[in-house]
């Protein structure tokens, strides 16, 4: 269905606007869909990000800069993020030993529990919104939207 029907504009949008309103309406659906998968294990689409930021550490602490670093969702209050995934128990966090200043976040063997069963559930939920897709369109939208993005 067309953006226009999506959102029942009745007046003309030129392409830029189409653009953005596509990409918006887009992200919604992805992140709506995407929080139906975490909605069981109780975790955000930026609690499930952080999860896999830590786990890719393999076993060593990062601190919050580098989290917020590597976020998908720049904006997000990792603190408060970390916070939640503490009450979970699905992390770790300690005062760094050689800078007190600075805080070191460690994912805990559940939150690796968590991932893992995760993992084939989040893998069958892409799979699902890209099979209406040729592999040679998955590429070409995917040059598209970095290059939109790196602008």
């Amino acid at each position: 269905m067309k953006i226009e029907d999506e959102i029942k504009s009745t007046v003309a949008l030129d392409l830029s606007k189409k653009i953005i309103l596509n990409i918006m309406y887009t992200q919604n659906i992805l992140s709506e869909k995407f929080n139906e998968v975490l909605k069981p294990y109780d975790l955000s689409g930026e609690q499930y990000n952080v999860l896999r930021i830590l786990r890719g550490q393999k076993g060593n602490p990062a601190n919050m800069c580098v989290i917020q670093e590597r976020m998908i969702a720049k904006t997000s209050n990792t603190t408060r993020l970390v916070d939640k995934l503490l009450l979970k128990e699905l992390v770790t966090r300690n005062v760094c030993p050689e800078n007190r200043r600075k805080i070191e976040v460690l994912i805990t063997q559940k939150g690796l529990d968590v991932l893992s069963e995760l993992d084939p559930k989040v893998i069958e939920h892409e799979n699902a919104l890209t099979s209406n897709l040729s592999t040679e369109e998955l590429e070409q939208l995917n040059t598209l939207l970095e290059k939109y993005r790196n602008q």
